[in-house]
């Protein structure tokens, strides 16, 4: 979680971004967030000083909200020299392609404290390393150069005490420290590091600046412009520093985020605080690093300590302190957004409370990567998410709250859960697949490290999924992507098939007790098995998944499929459509066991990404025929149990999809907008609700025939039929 920021008019409504796309909001301190999406991973939030309405971020272009960030608009680039929209990159990142463009991308903004259509921004190109400063008087309308600068600048501030009409802004960036007067653009002198990771800011009322500067781990201060630069000291080691905020009006108050502090045998992490313009520092939050250490007591954390110690979440990323109260200050980290409210003497998570006993509940701060939806088939209330960096939780009433549900899966494989299969004949019984590796079949999980690191396999449970146990014998260490089960096999004696990434497709006919790999005809050396599919004949397919990043066609690197007819002992190809090699999703209409529905991921090339969508076979993948190309960058597809019919599927383009008519005519899932979706999963008992699982923006859940409203997303529509 990134870029936290309060707003200068009501400090009950907070904003924070996060990695993953996600963005979210509150108007009540925390207590509840609304996540919305615009289409990218969002850089910094600007509230305007004079309408308590108005926001502002960057994200893939500049937004902007006029009703306290219930809907979006693109100010910049403007709507009308949008040509186009850039989908590249495994992840389906965007660019918008504008002519003309004359700012280029935005790392930085400041609006005129007295002028709210006054603004400030810092632009330029990232691959050329140009960057100047623009200004606008007409609120983004139009735009003019004023100065070059020296370099990336990811912070920017009015002096609100300068001449209005002569304003003196300050910027930063991770090499420079910048004033820009009338005169001109003149670089502060830094401290004695080699790049400033945070810079924070704020104003006395004389008009002179505090500066604040994370330089190489260590924090400095100057209340001369750089004159003097003073160290600050946190004790002996003096620890790692990564973030650090001020009050905009009251810069004597700051907080650091640290770690490693050594004290005591023990190294510590948290977060230090000065009232004295940096000249002490007083640790305010500070535990123990070590995961079996019990909290700090002024720390009143929610599931995440409890779960899986004080370092998870690390010490903050970044941190932000209120303009009207510096005691207010919330941080933000690798899972957390944690609050305090009386300068740090005590903090609060926000992003989870406690519902019952043993369960939570999300505020809506919602970051987890999700990939499955499941029901104990002897009980609808208990009900499983299967996720990455936090592994399998489970729900005893309904999805109303939750806990962690791994005890017993071992600690190297705990990190995710890729999926779970039930026995629907035994109550109580259910297997995992687990892994140390996450985020497969995502290429930054492979690209570096081969398979030979790869920590994960199968665990067994017979007490519905509240324990485990390890149940791999014959199977390598891997990292297992999905099990599926033949129903048809005796209860006593359960065939199942694990899908091995980089390993293959492994087998077992004793219910997981031991395994065998099976991957006779399968030509890959190292085959990536991402999902296994079984018809209801028994024909089996395996979906392998693409090796080469960019999409390259007629290489080693294209994924494949391939189909069993013999309970895997021997596997023969299935063709792919023409122009397309990245499989990864499959369904078999059950009424008509010659109709396929592929799941295939874009290749990089173009700017929508070709050979990729839902393609339809009617020949058991003879030949394919494309049913939805709007959306090209899919991850699964789903047909209803209930109704053959009935389609869904999601993909990374910022929206599900249903179809009534076994997927001849595609229509948006109302309600979902998420960026990157990953499965649409029906409700057992009831037929218009469904499950999106998400690559990094939780679970969602609603209806698919609920009223259609306005989009967060509002990217312009620029292809015919896209929406």
């Amino acid at each position: 979680m990134f870029h936290p920021t309060i707003s200068p008019h009501d400090s009950n409504t907070v904003l924070v971004s996060c990695d993953m796309t996600g963005s979210y909001i509150t108007h009540d301190a925390g207590k509840s967030w609304r996540m919305f999406n615009l289409r990218g991973v969002v850089q910094f939030f600007v509230f305007d000083p004079l309408d308590r309405k108005v926001i502002y971020a960057q994200s893939n272009g500049l937004w902007r909200s006029q009703n306290e960030g219930e809907s979006w608009s693109l100010i910049y680039p403007k709507l009308s020299s949008v040509k186009g929209i850039k989908m590249s990159s495994d992840h389906s990142d965007e660019d918008l392609i504008a002519e003309p463009n004359p700012l280029g991308s935005i790392t930085a903004m400041a609006i005129d404290p007295s002028d709210s259509r006054t603004f400030y921004v810092a632009a330029g190109d990232r691959r050329k390393s140009t960057f100047a400063l623009f200004t606008s008087r007409d609120g983004g309308e139009n735009w003019v150069r004023e100065r070059d600068l020296p370099g990336l600048t990811d912070k920017l501030w009015v002096n609100p005490h300068s001449p209005t009409d002569a304003r003196i802004l300050l910027l930063a960036g991770p090499n420079f420290i910048a004033k820009k007067t009338s005169s001109g653009v003149e670089r502060i002198s830094g401290p004695s590091a080699k790049t400033f990771t945070d810079t924070s800011a704020g104003f006395w009322k004389d008009g002179k600046v505090l500066i604040y500067v994370i330089g190489d781990e260590s924090a400095f201060v100057t209340n001369d412009e750089g004159t003097t630069w003073r160290k600050g000291s946190l004790g002996k080691s003096g620890g790692k520093m990564r973030a650090i905020a001020t009050s905009l009006r009251d810069p004597g108050t700051a907080y650091v985020s640290y770690r490693d502090l050594e004290e005591g045998g023990i190294k510590w992490l948290g977060v230090a605080k000065t009232t004295d313009a940096g000249r002490n520092w007083q640790l305010v939050w500070k535990e123990d690093s070590n995961p079996a250490a019990r909290p700090a007591t002024n720390i009143h954390d929610a599931w995440i300590t409890e779960r899986f110690g004080s370092d998870w979440g690390e010490n903050p990323l970044a941190l932000t302190v209120a303009e009207q109260d510096a005691n207010l200050c919330y941080e933000t980290d690798l899972g957390r957004t944690m609050r305090t409210t009386d300068g740090g003497a005590s903090w609060f998570a926000v992003y989870s409370r406690k519902s019952s006993e043993n369960g939570w509940v999300s505020t809506g701060l919602d970051v987890t990567t999700a990939y499955g939806y499941h029901f104990d088939p002897f009980d609808h209330r208990r009900q499983f998410i299967s996720a990455t960096d936090i592994g399998l939780f489970r729900s005893e009433d309904g999805g109303r709250s939750w806990t962690s549900s791994t005890r017993g899966v071992p600690k190297e494989w705990l990190n995710t859960t890729y999926w779970m299969v039930f026995d629907s004949e035994v109550k109580g019984r259910a297997w995992s697949v687990n892994s140390w590796t996450h985020d497969l079949p995502r290429p930054k999980m492979w690209r570096r490290k081969g398979i030979g690191s790869y920590r994960g396999g199968v665990c067994r449970s017979d007490d519905g999924g509240r324990t485990w146990t390890k149940s791999n014998d014959g199977m390598e260490e891997t990292a297992a992507t999905h099990i599926l089960l033949d129903p048809t096999s005796p209860s006593t004696a359960r065939v199942l098939y694990v899908a091995a990434f980089g390993r293959g497709v492994y087998k077992s006919t004793d219910g997981g007790k031991s395994w065998k790999l099976k991957n006779a005809g399968i030509a890959e050396k190292e085959p990536f098995a991402w999902r296994i599919v079984r018809d209801s004949k028994g024909t089996l397919y395996v979906l392998l998944a693409r090796r080469s990043e960019d999409g390259s066609i007629g290489t080693e690197g294209d994924g494949a499929i391939y189909k069993s007819t013999d309970g895997a002992e021997n596997w023969s190809r299935v063709a792919m459509p023409e122009g397309s090699n990245a499989p990864n999703g499959l369904a078999v209409d059950p009424n008509s066991l010659d109709r396929l529905y592929l799941a295939a991921w874009a290749r990089d090339k173009g700017e929508h990404g070709e050979g990729g969508g839902i393609y339809l076979s009617v020949d058991a993948g003879k030949s394919w025929t494309r049913v939805l190309d709007r959306d090209r960058h899919i991850y699964d597809v789903t047909i209803d149990p209930r109704d053959a019919k009935k389609l869904y599927t999601s993909g990374f383009e910022s929206s599900a999809w249903k179809s009534n008519d076994r997927g001849e005519n595609w229509v948006r899932i109302p309600g979902f907008n998420f960026k990157w979706g990953h499965r649409v999963i029906p409700d057992p008992e009831d037929p218009k609700k469904v499950y999106i699982t998400t690559f990094g923006g939780g679970v969602w859940h609603g209806s698919v025939d609920a009223e259609d409203r306005p989009l967060d997303i509002v990217t312009p529509e620029l292809q015919p039929g896209r929406r």
